[in-house]
């Protein structure tokens, strides 16, 4: 049974969400303090409901302290839902964001398209064995989830690593951003598509030496986003 934690201080939107989930056969635990959400999430949780408001750490605080030490999928609820609030969850390393009020009948499917899409239930993709890409510089085992750039691991969101998988997969093509959207999420998402610059803007971070001058993923200007890494037998010989 999966288990669901909610940060919220809102009792009466606790327990209208907490009914549902039950519902759905999902095991809740909640809390309406940001930093015993931080400890809880960290125990055997799925996937956390977090609210931006919270009475003692800010959701945003929460969201960033979760990402120093953990991949838990992180689902946002904020009444504020303009493009640039939306933009900064994402770059927070939110996997999706919902705005209040909101559908319950909404926050169910996307509890359960964000389980799925990082729990590898349904119909899984081909897998890409370990590849090695310029030299060794970026190491990839899709099975195990774990990327080495420079012989150190590299901690990914499940969203960061989808993103980087569906560039890979499609190695020498130009992804635009819908359909980034739907190869990392597999559904038709309601959101910006400068979301997906938000994502390879992480993802940039924390696999590239210099975001300026990038060696894996290039931005085609008014198309999209391509993998430009060489596979290491690809590379001529010396």
């Amino acid at each position: 049974m999966k288990r669901i934690l909610i940060i919220e201080d809102d009792k009466k939107i606790v327990d209208i969400i907490r009914i549902c989930l039950r519902d759905e056969g999902y095991e809740v635990v909640w809390t309406s303090s940001g930093s015993e959400g931080v400890s809880l999430a960290l125990d055997g949780i799925d996937l956390v409901i977090l609210d931006l408001m919270l009475p003692d750490l800010s959701g945003e605080e929460v969201c960033r302290r979760l990402r120093r030490e953990s991949n838990v999928p992180i689902i946002m609820l904020s009444g504020k839902g303009t493009p640039e609030e939306r933009i900064r969850g994402f770059g927070l390393g939110a996997d999706d964001y919902v705005v209040k009020p909101f559908s319950l009948r909404e926050l169910m499917l996307r509890v359960k398209a964000v389980l799925k899409r990082t729990d590898g239930h349904g119909e899984p993709p081909p897998v890409v064995e370990s590849i090695s890409f310029n030299k060794g510089l970026m190491i990839i085992k899709e099975e195990q989830h774990k990327v080495m750039v420079s012989g150190r691991p590299v901690d990914l969101t499940p969203v960061e690593f989808k993103a980087l998988m569906a560039l890979v997969k499609n190695r020498g093509l130009v992804l635009s951003r819908p359909q980034l959207i739907e190869l990392v999420y597999g559904y038709s998402f309601e959101g910006y598509d400068r979301t997906v610059d938000a994502h390879i803007k992480n993802l940039r971070r924390k696999i590239e030496a210099n975001t300026r001058k990038p060696i894996f993923i290039q931005t085609i200007y008014g198309v999209g986003y391509q993998f430009t890494g060489i596979k290491d037998d690809e590379l001529p010989e010396e």
